[in-house]
């Protein structure tokens, strides 16, 4: 308020940024009932993930999806490898699409599993790298070959 205020719109304000200024007084207009908001004693709000925290959901954690994805390459013997580029714009997907870490997953299965489905009918795949270009549609991913690797095999037909 006044004239040195920091006056925003509410589409700049981030969700979690709006609930921390929520009161029971607020939830009594919504509609909750008096029972259920003197159960609450406590309100709590979670702030909106960032994208350095996105990064480190995907690559921390001991069951990470980037560490689940790279498991089920080397079961087909190939290594998978995310360039920064790719994990930031895995990120701002999931920050534009608004779904937070419970979207990284589909974020990933929608450039990764066609590669997956044909990564077994490849001969001599060494590594797959993923790159930002990838993420966003533009590329598919690149297939290091290692050099003793034996041509596919045609079907007679």
């Amino acid at each position: 308020m006044g004239f040195g205020a920091n006056v925003r719109a509410a589409d700049e304000r981030g969700t979690g940024e709006i609930l921390r200024e929520v009161e029971p007084e607020d939830l009594l207009k919504f509609g909750l009932i008096p029972e259920f908001i003197g159960r609450l004693p406590i309100l709590a709000t979670l702030g909106d993930l960032t994208e350095p925290a996105l990064i480190e959901i995907l690559t921390r954690p001991k069951n990470a999806l980037a560490k689940q994805y790279q498991r089920m390459f080397e079961m087909e013997g190939v290594k998978l490898r995310f360039q920064d580029e790719a994990l930031h714009a895995i990120a701002r997907k999931a920050i534009a699409r608004r779904t937070g870490a419970r979207g990284l997953r589909s974020i990933m299965e929608s450039f990764l599993l066609e590669t997956m489905f044909e990564l077994p009918t490849l001969n001599g795949v060494q590594e797959v790298v993923v790159t930002g270009d990838v993420v966003e549609g533009k590329a598919r991913p690149l297939y290091t070959y290692s050099d003793k690797a034996e041509p596919a095999q045609k079907s007679a037909g």
